[in-house]
């Protein structure tokens, strides 16, 4: 039996992509639900994309430039 792998090797730049295609995929989701579609996968698959695009949100540390250069972490 194959063991999933733990170890992830993903750039910022990946994840960014990851989390642009997951906004995209979103969109098309909710568009199809505003139009009626209403089924419980698809249903569902949105609510997996949006916990998903939470769990990155949540990852991210915000930085603002501070007028004497001096980083300023926001939180």
């Amino acid at each position: 039996m194959n063991k999933p792998n733990k170890k992830f090797e993903l750039t910022v730049r990946d994840i960014e992509v990851i989390e642009i295609a997951l906004r995209a995929k979103a969109g098309r989701r909710g568009i199809a639900i505003a139009q009626g579609e209403t089924s419980p996968e698809l249903k569902e698959e949105m609510n997996e994309i949006q916990a998903l695009l939470g769990k990155i949100h949540a990852q991210k540390i915000f930085y603002a430039k501070m007028p004497n250069d001096i980083p300023y972490v926001s939180g």
